[in-house]
């Protein structure tokens, strides 16, 4: 045990505990969270447009403050980006986290001083708890690397604008800056190509205990690496790394492979970061979903999926929640967002302490048909169709083919596979079975002969990669959706369909 991992478990040892209390409280420490936000927000813009002043319960928050989204809060935030204090929250932000828009160009989410702990200090938490739970906090004592966007930044009217993960990078402190890898230079570095060979050729020959990063984007990491160093595994490269933090896709369907070029298992902490607010964390090891960060200047509301739309659809607090229910996520947080859907749906694995599983996206999921079909249900459908027919999947895709040349038409699975499986029928066909039994609308299409069996078609090696190339958006934050209700993913990886 090194110097650092000493001095640092006292700290550990508090945050560990606050995260436990945390757990216990959630339903009272929203209901004051949600007290405190709109009092501070009174006198903005946005507050006297809606009547803050009278708000003293749920019911009446609800009734003063719509859902939106971003685009149906533009008259807001456009105000914000333009330079205009107050609007929102008290001041103006200190930085805006910019990310892609889906109908009018890219999404300005304010970051203000209040919120900015939610965002940095919560992955601080989920680090040091884990430590805690597990007994290992050696990798403080190591380098870290981080594969995140550029932490240059732009100016917006005044405001530091770039990407979240960037701006996470102005805030590291000192302690753990001189641990972290790459370089400022080698980070600032926007092709990606480029810039994995220069973090490469940086990291080769340190002492790296702890990776964080999107599971693709790390096992372009891990490949380049053994490639370059001739070693046979990451793990002979790495003697000492320890800890693989990850967040925004599943893991399961890259675990294998991705333990595979490690050389053994590692222990990961999965996070739910996410531009408007870091919203749950990794709370057991192992685990099943994500504590829910209910103590850090966010007010969560549940909307019951099937409801996303109506003008009386019902907004519940977590006293209301249900375990096995599909919720769209909504959040009012100081950094002044209200009623503001991120566009995830998440479930409830646990009410006690209150934990959660990203089930898919509000506009992210397959019902050419009325099925319904959403990213949770195709995830756990193909893990469990590898395990019966062993396989490695790099990235997969799922789209509906309502036009077929022939035949009824069908679900198409665009899957790149690292090994596929020796018996691909059977592997289809159980893939099949698998998502009929998790949605009982997709098993009425294939019984009443609507819809066929599922057709898999085999991605040459790199298809996803190449795609994300000619779009763009090699490495950072990006990825490919894992289904959608048109063909736009689909149609583009026909290209790289195997013969």
């Amino acid at each position: 045990m090194g110097w650092k991992s000493i001095l640092i478990r006292p700290y550990a040892k508090y945050i560990s505990r606050k995260i436990e209390k945390m757990a216990k409280s959630a339903v009272s420490d929203q209901e004051r969270i949600r007290q405190e936000i709109v009092s501070k927000a009174e006198d903005t813009v946005f507050g006297r447009d809606h009547g803050f002043g009278s708000v003293k319960s749920h019911e009446d928050f609800v009734h003063q403050i719509p859902l939106r989204d971003y685009e149906e809060g533009r008259i807001y935030f456009d105000r914000v980006v333009e330079g205009e204090a107050d609007v929102l929250w008290p001041g103006r932000p200190k930085y805006f986290a910019k990310t892609a828009g889906t109908t009018s160009g890219s999404k300005f989410i304010p970051i203000t001083r209040e919120s900015l702990p939610n965002h940095f200090n919560s992955a601080r938490n989920a680090l040091f708890h884990y430590g805690m739970q597990t007994g290992n906090l050696n990798f403080v004592d190591g380098n870290m690397i981080f594969l995140s966007g550029s932490p240059a930044l732009e100016d917006t009217h005044g405001i530091p604008t770039g990407r979240l993960s960037g701006i996470v990078n102005h805030e590291v402190p000192g302690w753990l800056k001189k641990n972290q890898v790459p370089t400022w230079e080698t980070n600032c570095i926007h092709d990606w190509e480029k810039k994995l060979e220069k973090i490469v050729a940086e990291t080769r020959d340190i002492d790296l205990r702890l990776i964080s990063g999107i599971p693709p984007w790390v096992q372009m990491y891990y490949e380049q690496l053994i490639e370059v160093t001739g070693k046979e595994k990451v793990i002979d490269i790495f003697p000492q790394y320890s800890v693989f933090v990850y967040g925004g896709v599943n893991f399961e369907p890259y675990r294998s492979q991705l333990e595979t070029l490690v050389g053994k298992k590692i222990d990961s902490v999965e996070t739910y970061p996410a531009s408007e607010g870091f919203i749950a964390f990794q709370d057991r090891f192992p685990h099943e979903g994500l504590l829910l960060n209910t103590d850090s200047g966010i007010f969560f509301e549940f909307v019951p999926l099937e409801e996303i739309g109506k003008s009386d659809a019902r907004r519940l607090t977590l006293r209301d929640v249900e375990v096995g229910q599909n919720y769209a996520l909504i959040i009012n947080s100081n950094a002044g967002l209200w009623g503001y859907s991120i566009g995830d749906t998440v479930e409830f694995v646990s009410t006690n302490p209150y934990r959660v599983v990203v089930s898919g996206r509000v506009k992210h999921f397959i019902s050419a048909f009325g099925e319904h079909v959403i990213g949770k249900e195709v995830e756990q459908a193909l893990q469990k169709a590898m395990e019966k027919y062993p396989a490695e999947v790099v990235e997969f895709t799922v789209a509906p083919q309502v036009n077929p040349v022939e035949g009824l038409p069908y679900h198409e699975w665009l899957i790149e596979f690292g090994k596929e499986p020796e018996q691909m029928e059977q592997f289809a066909a159980e893939l099949d079975r698998q998502l009929v039994k998790q949605n009982p609308y997709y098993e009425d299409l294939i019984e009443g002969r609507i819809l066929r069996s599922l057709v898999i078609r085999s991605l040459r090696p790199n298809a996803f990669r190449q795609l994300m190339k000619s779009r763009g958006k090699l490495g950072g934050q990006n990825k490919v959706p894992r289904l959608a209700n048109d063909r736009t993913h689909a149609d583009a990886l026909m290209e790289f369909a195997k013969e």
